[in-house]
């Protein structure tokens, strides 16, 4: 948000963390605790922008449409999410291993990765004009050990296992990934990307 309203835009940032929002207001931003899944604006953007944030909400038809409300005719919104096959070898692993501690991981997913297919479907249910949707692999270098990713955004499948199990289900879940994501000294997270620009019709 900051970066957008330095380049001249007259931006409001939306966030589900008062945390968040608290830090946004005290570098001048104008940020508001909002979900995102019950967006209150009317015709009032000219753009609607979300990167690595949608894969996180479980009903993101209502996203589609708070952004299409939002947007003014011909306004874009622009995003990048999670797309299926995200973190496909991590979500593996971490089943698995919790398959061997007798808990079911499978439904354990914080996450909605979706197809190009069923992603575009939702925006175009909405109203909305589709002139990029495209999915790609963007292998992603992390610096620190995996078990801090993994505490962090995989709290789910961790906080399924008890407490005085979670240790060592974080060092064998780094174990067996080791082989196919650490690459040249660090950890390279398999993530697939869904990148769109979409308009609401002048």
């Amino acid at each position: 948000t900051a970066r957008l309203a330095a380049s001249g835009c007259q931006v409001v940032g939306i966030d589900s963390s008062a945390e968040q929002i608290a830090a946004a207001c005290a570098r001048g931003l104008d940020a508001h605790v909002v979900d995102a899944q019950a967006l209150a604006f009317d015709a009032g953007f000219d753009g609607v922008f979300s990167n690595a944030a949608l894969h996180w909400m479980p009903r993101q038809d209502r996203v589609l449409a708070g952004a299409y409300r939002a947007l003014r005719p011909g306004g874009r919104f622009v995003g990048e999410l999670g797309a299926h096959g995200n973190v496909a070898h991590i979500v593996a692993a971490l089943v698995d291993e919790l398959a061997a501690l007798q808990i079911d991981g499978r439904p354990l997913s914080p996450w909605t990765f979706p197809t190009a297919e069923t992603f575009g479907e939702l925006l175009r249910a909405q109203g909305f004009t589709i002139s990029t949707l495209a999915v790609f692999e963007r292998p992603t270098p992390f610096a620190r050990d995996l078990s801090d990713w993994l505490t962090l955004m995989a709290q789910s499948y961790v906080n399924a296992a008890p407490a005085a199990a979670r240790p060592d289900l974080l060092a064998r879940v780094t174990t067996r990934l080791r082989p196919v994501l650490y690459r040249d000294g660090q950890w390279a997270l398999d993530y697939v990307r869904l990148r769109f620009v979409a308009t609401r019709p002048a």
